[in-house]
């Protein structure tokens, strides 16, 4: 997790950055759009709305979601400008993380007059799901 917790912290400095640039109110394709740019900037790996296949077994279900941003295949970013992270959307990280394999998320809403009171850390902490 050394390695997730180190690329969580370019990319909070990168949220921080785009925040300050811009405040909130914006839409979300504003905040994802500058974010992506800002992290490929800092030389990182960036998949910006990566599909996340779902599978049935052996039988792929197509594609149920598009993730935000995956940076370096190891962390999700769940780009939110809305008035409170609520469950629902914790919930929606968890089962990227799960399908995905992934161990880290974050999401990041810009909605906030202190961007630090809009992030929220999810791990998966539950066994992953086998293709």
């Amino acid at each position: 997790m050394e390695k997730e917790n180190e690329l969580s912290k370019l990319i909070l400095d990168a949220a921080f950055e785009a925040h300050k640039l811009y405040g909130p109110g914006l839409l979300e394709s504003i905040y994802t759009e500058a974010l992506y740019i800002l992290l490929l900037q800092k030389g990182l790996k960036v998949s910006k709305e990566q599909a996340l296949p779902v599978y049935l077994g052996e039988i792929k279900l197509g594609v149920g979601y598009r993730m935000d941003l995956v940076v370096e295949d190891s962390v999700i970013v769940e780009v939110k400008s809305v008035e409170a992270i609520h469950e629902i959307h914790v919930a929606q990280v968890l089962t990227y993380l799960k399908v995905s394999n992934i161990k880290l998320g974050l999401i990041i809403n810009f909605n906030s007059i202190l961007l630090k009171d809009g992030i929220r850390r999810v791990t998966n902490r539950l066994y992953p799901i086998s293709n």
